[in-house]
């Protein structure tokens, strides 16, 4: 009976890189006899040599994973959360991936119980890597619901920026009513990775924030899928985050 793989285990080399869906065995040999694999900082160029599954392994400069990357994208629903710390939580939004395969998906950037909308995961390094350090951030378009109406120069005093002291000021891309919806309903492009960012600027104007809907990330969207539902990007969609 075969034995699942623990993380004390090695497993050659060649084999982590082709596991990794980057190129064929021959091809990783070719690689590391180049010079080009690092473990742990190191330059490898021993054929054979044995790696450990929780060693940090860089190839061309690209830190890659013993597994084929997989990204998949949640509608998530009110109630679970998205936690910035591991840790065992009650409705954690990992119960609603379940049967998404074994393979170890990290979600990019928390949210909390009370926020709704698209959630990415991923088991793939170079990405997390990508997102989180993007000069730019990453485009969120966002839905917010308010306690009450929005006033005209409240929008244009978020559009210029908010001071949240006097050292700290919060901007967004743009913002604007939602046509055709109460002017409760609000529409906010934003590029911060701070969850909390929009309540401390509502709060700082005297307004509640009743719900937060995110309804693009980047180039998704929610189109064709439903609250609580997820699915596996296409290989456009992948191709498109790795353009970012």
């Amino acid at each position: 009976m075969k034995k699942n793989l623990k993380i004390a285990e090695t497993i050659r080399l060649n084999k982590y890189i082709s596991n990794s869906g980057l190129c064929s065995r021959r091809e990783a040999d070719q690689y590391i006899e180049l010079g080009a694999v690092k473990v742990n900082g190191k330059v490898v160029t021993q054929m054979g040599y044995q790696v450990k599954l929780n060693e940090e392994v860089r190839c061309d400069d690209r830190r890659i994973n013993p597994e084929k990357p997989v990204y998949l994208l949640l509608n998530k629903p009110k109630g679970y959360l998205a936690a910035p710390k591991k840790g065992v939580y009650k409705k954690d939004v990992f119960d609603l991936i379940r049967g998404s395969g074994s393979v170890k998906l990290e979600s990019m950037g928390p949210m909390d119980r009370t926020s709704m909308g698209l959630l990415l995961f991923t088991n793939d390094l170079e990405m997390k890597e990508k997102l989180r350090n993007s000069p730019h951030g990453i485009k969120k378009i966002i839905q917010v619901v308010l306690d009450k109406n929005i006033s005209k120069t409240h929008i244009e005093k978020i559009k210029a920026g908010v001071y949240i002291d006097k050292e700290n000021k919060i901007s967004v891309e743009d913002i604007s009513h939602i046509i055709g919806e109460s002017k409760r309903k609000i529409g906010i492009e934003i590029r911060s990775e701070k969850h909390k960012i929009l309540h401390i600027v509502f709060e700082k104007l005297g307004y509640e924030i009743e719900y937060v809907d995110r309804v693009a990330y980047a180039h998704l969207t929610k189109k064709d899928l439903p609250r609580g539902k997820w699915r596996h990007l296409n290989e456009r969609e992948v191709n498109l985050l790795k353009m970012i």
